[in-house]
C-alpha cells in the first residue's frame, strides 16, 4: 500500500542517515560518502514527480565529507556548492558565505572576492529582504578582501618610500580598495555583534589615514554600547589603540580594569599588575595584589615566570615594609586550602628545579612567605640551591627564616 511504502522509505531514509552519522564520527570519509550518494538518489527516485529543494542536511553533509574525504578536489568542492546554490534559494547566501570560506582556507582570495561580488548582485523577491543579514555579512566580507587587497598595496608603497621612489598608480589603487573597504565595514560594525576582525581592519585604515578621533569613537562603541555582547577583545583592542596613541596611565588602567573583570586570567593582566604597582595610590596598589593572585588561580599561569615575579616583588615590598600585610592575609585565606597543591608540592618543587631555576626561585620565595620556613616547596628549592652554592638562593633561605613571623601573621 501507499502507506506501507511511505513508512518503509522513511525507515530506510532514517537508517541511511545513521550509517552517515556513524561514518563521519568514525571519519570514514569514503563509506559516509557512498551512504550519502545512496541517500539522494533515493529521494530522487521516490520523489521524482515533486520539486524538493536541497536539504540543509544534504549541504552540510556533504561539504563535511568533501572537506575531509582523501579524493576530493577543490573543482569537485565548487562543482557540489554550485548545485547547492541553484537549487536553495533561501539558502543562497548562506552557501555563498560557506564557499567563500573554503576558497579562502585554500588561499583562493581571488576567486573568493568574485563569489562575493556575485553574490552581493543576487536578487530574488521577496527573499532578498529576509536575508538581509547575511547580504551584509556578504558586504563585509568583500569588504575584509578590500583591506586585505589595501594592505597589499600599502606594503608596496612603503617598500617604495624607503628606496626614494613614489608609485602613483599604487597609491592610486590603494586608495580604491580603501575607499570600497571602510564603506562595507563601516556598515557591518554598526550592528549590534561581535566583528573582532572588521573592527581591527577598519581601525587600521582609520589610523593610517590620521583619523584617530573617528578609530577612538569606534572602539569605544565596540567597547562599551550595551547592545553589543560582553567581548574582552573589545577592551583589548581599545587598550592597544590608547596605548600607541600615548594616553595616560589613567586610561590604560581604566580599560584594562574592565578586561580584568571579564577575563582575570588574560595576558594583559601583567601589564595591569606593573602598572598598578608603580602607582602612588595606596588603592591601586591593592588591586594590583589582587589582580596577580587572581592570575595565577588559573592552570594556563601555574608556570609563567613573569606572574610569579611580579607577586614575589610585592609580597617582598610588603614584608620588607610590615606595611599592608592585611592584604597578603585578605588574598590567602581564599587559596590557603588549595594553592599548596596547586603550586607548592614537592612533585611540583623537582620539575620547577629542573626546568626552569628563575621561575622556582620566585615561587620559592611566596611560598615561604605564604607557608613558612617549613613548606615543602621552599624547603627543596632552597636546599638546591644551596647546593649548587648559587648566591641568591642563599640569600632567600635568609630572608625567609628571617620574616617567619610574617608567616605566623598571616596564617592567623
Amino acid at each position: 500500500s501507499s502507506h506501507e511504502h511511505k513508512l518503509n522509505f522513511r525507515k530506510s531514509k532514517e537508517a541511511c542517515l545513521s550509517y552517515i552519522q556513524d561514518a563521519m564520527l568514525q571519519k570514514q570519509w569514503k563509506r559516509a560518502a557512498e551512504f550519502l550518494t545512496c541517500y539522494v538518489e533515493s529521494l530522487e527516485k521516490d520523489y521524482s514527480r515533486e520539486h524538493i529543494g536541497p536539504s540543509e542536511m544534504i549541504w552540510r553533509i556533504g561539504t563535511e565529507i568533501l572537506w575531509h574525504h582523501s579524493q576530493s578536489s577543490m573543482k569537485e568542492f565548487n562543482c557540489f556548492m554550485e548545485q547547492m546554490k541553484t537549487l536553495g534559494v533561501k539558502r543562497y547566501l548562506k552557501v555563498c558565505l560557506e564557499h567563500v570560506f573554503h576558497l579562502l582556507c585554500n588561499g583562493q582570495i581571488d576567486e573568493a572576492y568574485q563569489n562575493l561580488s556575485l553574490a552581493e548582485s543576487w536578487r530574488f523577491g521577496e527573499q532578498t529582504a529576509i536575508q538581509d543579514k547575511e547580504m551584509k555579512l556578504i558586504e563585509a566580507y568583500r569588504g575584509l578582501l578590500d583591506y586585505y587587497s589595501w594592505s597589499k598595496q600599502k606594503n608596496i608603497l612603503l617598500e617604495h618610500s624607503e628606496d626614494g621612489f613614489s608609485d602613483l598608480s599604487v597609491e592610486q589603487e590603494m586608495h580604491s580598495y580603501f575607499r570600497k573597504a571602510a564603506v562595507n565595514l563601516k556598515e557591518i560594525i554598526k550592528i549590534p555583534g561581535v566583528w573582532d576582525i572588521f573592527v581591527k581592519s577598519y581601525v587600521d585604515l582609520l589610523e593610517f589615514y590620521g583619523d584617530h578621533n573617528e578609530a577612538r569613537q569606534v572602539l569605544n562603541e565596540y567597547a562599551y554600547n550595551s547592545k553589543f555582547p560582553a567581548n574582552p577583545n573589545a577592551h583589548v583592542y581599545l587598550y592597544q589603540f590608547l596605548k600607541r596613541q600615548g594616553e595616560s596611565k589613567k586610561s590604560l588602567i581604566s580599560a584594562l580594569k574592565i578586561l580584568h573583570d571579564i577575563v582575570p586570567s588574560h595576558e594583559l593582566m601583567i601589564d595591569f599588575n606593573t602598572m598598578l604597582q608603580k602607582s602612588k595610590k595606596r588603592k591601586k596598589r591593592r588591586l594590583g595584589l589582587e589582580v596577580i593572585f587572581a592570575a595565577l588561580d588559573y592552570a594556563g599561569w601555574k608556570e609563567n615566570a613573569k606572574a610569579w615575579s611580579c607577586l614575589a616583588r610585592q609580597v617582598k615590598q610588603i614584608v620588607i615594609s610590615e606595611k599592608h600585610l592585611d592584604w597578603i592575609k585578605q588574598e590567602w585565606n581564599s587559596r590557603k586550602d588549595w594553592w599548596p597543591a596547586f603550586h607548592f608540592s614537592r612533585y611540583l618543587a623537582k620539575r620547577n628545579w629542573q626546568e626552569n631555576k628563575s621561575l622556582s626561585y620566585e615561587k620559592a620565595l611566596v611560598a615561604g612567605i605564604l607557608l613558612g620556613k617549613d613548606c615543602k616547596y621552599f624547603k627543596h628549592i632552597s636546599h638546591q640551591g644551596c647546593k649548587t652554592q648559587l648566591k641568591k638562593f642563599r640569600m632567600l633561605k635568609k630572608f625567609v627564616n628571617r620574616h617567619n613571623p610574617v608567616y605566623l601573621r598571616i596564617s592567623g
